[in-house]
């Protein structure tokens, strides 16, 4: 199974973008983040049209995240962290597919720091490592795929340099990043590429012509 993530920084805009990556990438599984319109808003028309079922937790602004599926119904197993009254913004969605656990979610951006986006940063991480410590010990395979808002190494972005006074090159958001890893999860990219220079973190651009 293919599985895959994708941030959109809005959907309805990038539509036809989105469907042409389908094409060319052909994911079995999609997770997507920030696509920004509330729930009835979601071109869901568009998405069942190119072969793909999906589920979706919508909300104006910069949140949003869903899961796409071209391989099986995609059964819905949980929309936002649990048991978390605070947890108001739509930035998790777990879903069943095929005999895997997928997860999607859109951990928050903790810029400016210090402040209130900062302190919310490391408060959702405490709720996620709460959470998905009682999904790692499933014994069906899990995979927790999306916009993590983290630059855990200078491996993970390009000139280090520029970055160090980012919220999301804090010692405490790499730290909350590393809690998650010594739950057991894997890292795939990392497990596969330890010590090469592949950036996950960058600003965000539109990569097809």
């Amino acid at each position: 199974m293919k599985i895959t993530t994708y941030n959109l920084n809005g959907i309805n805009g990038r539509v036809a973008l989105l469907l042409r990556w389908l094409a060319l990438a052909e994911p079995d599984v999609v997770c997507l983040q920030e696509f920004n319109p509330s729930d009835e808003r979601f071109p869901e028309r568009a998405i069942l049209d190119h072969g793909y079922e999906a589920i979706w937790l919508g909300q104006k602004s910069w949140h949003g995240v869903a899961i796409l599926s071209r391989v099986g119904e995609i059964h819905d197993t949980r929309r936002g962290l649990p048991g978390e009254p605070e947890d108001v913004q739509s930035r998790y969605i777990g879903s069943a597919v095929d005999g895997v656990l997928i997860v999607g979610l859109y951990l928050p951006n903790g810029n400016p720091r210090p402040g209130p986006k900062f302190d919310y940063n490391l408060r959702w991480s405490d709720w996620l490592h709460d959470h998905l410590s009682t999904l790692v010990a499933l014994d069906s395979p899990v995979v927790v795929a999306g916009h993590f808002n983290v630059m855990p190494t200078d491996f993970d972005v390009y000139v280090p340099d520029h970055w160090r006074d980012d919220a999301l090159f804090a010692a405490e958001v790499r730290e909350a990043y590393a809690r998650l890893l010594e739950l057991g999860w894997t890292d795939a990219l990392r497990h596969l590429h330890p010590d090469e220079r592949i950036y996950t973190f960058g600003k965000y651009c539109d990569v097809f012509p």
